[in-house]
């Protein structure tokens, strides 16, 4: 039983009423529902999920738990992710094209789902302030596939000079109070206090300005929290609309379970009522709410005044030499590539022996500290070349014949770290799969030993 403080409850039931209030409190102690988006990015392969029981209103997602270990997340053709925390990147309006940028990116659940609906075309920016939760978000798109994403690890005072006005999409979801995750994350309680709702206010009041400077004139700002606090959702839509003359959009979703925003926990604008509330006793998912925002075509904010630090040592990126291109071609010439790989010979940039085809040329002085942009095809190693985790993901998106798929057992050995004996007549790296799922490349030698090339921080 959640130990909910005496403040929250008749704060809730003053603004819900005695009985609703009552139906908040009795579904925060019952379980927590638990769903998962399914990658069509990803070649056609059959998964051994239930797909019978879909979210509302969400492509490819359905209701049903997701193991950490299974070939489906492993190989990046699931997302585990809570129900109505889909509801954001689904109501964006982001199309194949856009550059669109996920401000609070970690742990990528958000971003996957931006990053599948641009399907690999335009551009997607990531960006998270922590570099602990960027490690996870790093390897949450990586494991998607996304070839189109530039992953920062910036503050927003140094992300927004770079990127003025730039943005068709941004979405911002933002630290908050958490009030939507008590019953998932009962340590959130501890945190909550009245005093504690107006620090995360102005906490998104300072996000949403940087957010605003790189917003296009007519783009579209999606604002989210996991919180049901007034405070921190529609009186910060409202804010916006009042500070920067945003429209507030209708967001076409129906389902009659979810519900609107509040006007009279604003300020009585009836357009607030296009905003979406996520309560538990819904049952959809956890506490959440989400707003599509427009940004006024003739909006026009300060310019931004750029500041550059000092480099440390960092080394510019450089061309491809003849050579260099012969040794990538020994290993990339036996797949499929995607579209946006096949020219890899005229886009591939290296630096410090890593090759990697950028979704983006940023200005030299820009100096963002930059996790990966686009795909790192590998790593150039001594007259030979080595593909990257990355490389194998994204090639995970088109059937490809230079696989070893290896039984329940060898997967799981595969997956800490062993060396396994297959059964093949390839021979050098080549891709592996399970279930007909690729989700590494490995290095069969003549011995018909598999060398296993699995990143160790990702072995379990």
């Amino acid at each position: 039983m959640l130990k909910l403080p005496t403040s929250f409850k008749d704060k809730y039931n003053k603004l819900l009423g005695t009985e609703k209030a009552q139906d908040l409190f009795k579904a925060m102690n019952e379980d927590s529902k638990k769903a998962f988006r399914v990658n069509s990015l990803k070649a056609e392969q059959e998964i051994s999920y239930n797909l019978t029981q879909p979210v509302p209103d969400i492509s490819n997602a359905y209701y049903g738990e997701v193991a950490g270990e299974d070939p489906e997340w492993v190989s990046g053709y699931v997302y585990s992710q809570d129900p109505a925390a889909m509801f954001p990147a689904a109501i964006s309006g982001v199309k194949p094209g856009d550059k669109v940028l996920d401000l609070c990116a970690a742990p990528g659940g958000k971003t996957t789902a931006l990053g599948e609906q641009l399907k690999n075309e335009g551009l997607l920016v990531a960006n998270e302030i922590s570099a602990t939760r960027s490690k996870a978000l790093r390897e949450n798109i990586e494991r998607w596939g996304i070839s189109n994403t530039l992953i920062t690890n910036e503050s927003l005072e140094r992300l927004a000079p770079v990127f003025p006005e730039f943005f068709d999409v941004i979405l911002v979801d933002a630290p908050c109070s958490g009030e939507g995750m008590f019953r998932k994350n009962p340590d959130a309680i501890d945190y909550w206090s009245l005093n504690y709702l107006l620090t995360c206010q102005q906490r998104q009041k300072d996000i949403l300005a940087e957010a605003v400077k790189m917003l296009k004139p007519g783009g579209r700002l999606v604002y989210s929290t996991c919180t049901f606090s007034p405070e921190e959702d529609e009186q910060i839509v409202s804010w916006l609309v009042g500070q920067y003359h945003f429209s507030i959009l209708k967001t076409g979703i129906k389902d009659e379970r979810i519900s609107l925003g509040h006007p009279e926990w604003a300020d009585d604008n009836p357009e607030l009522v296009n905003t979406l509330r996520f309560w538990p006793q819904d049952g959809i998912g956890e506490g959440q709410f989400a707003a599509v925002l427009q940004k006024s075509n003739t909006a026009s904010v300060p310019k931004i005044k750029k500041k550059h630090r000092k480099k440390k040592g960092n080394r510019a990126a450089t061309c491809l030499s003849q050579n260099e291109q012969e040794l990538i071609a020994k290993v990339l010439d036996h797949y499929s590539l995607p579209v946006g790989l096949i020219d890899w010979r005229k886009k591939a940039l290296v630096r410090k022996d890593h090759v990697f085809v950028p979704v983006i040329s940023l200005p030299v002085r820009s100096d963002l500290h930059i996790l990966n942009n686009g795909v790192e095809l590998g790593i150039l190693k001594k007259k030979r070349f080595e593909p990257s985790h990355q490389l194998a993901e994204v090639l995970g998106q088109i059937k490809q014949e230079r696989v070893v798929d290896l039984s329940i057992e060898d997967y799981r050995k595969y997956l800490h770290g062993e060396t396994v004996k297959v059964k093949s007549k390839l021979r050098g790296f080549i891709l592996v799969s399970c279930q007909r799922l690729i989700f590494s490349f490995g290095k069969v030698a003549n011995n018909e030993v598999l060398k296993n090339f699995y990143p160790k921080g990702l072995r379990k």
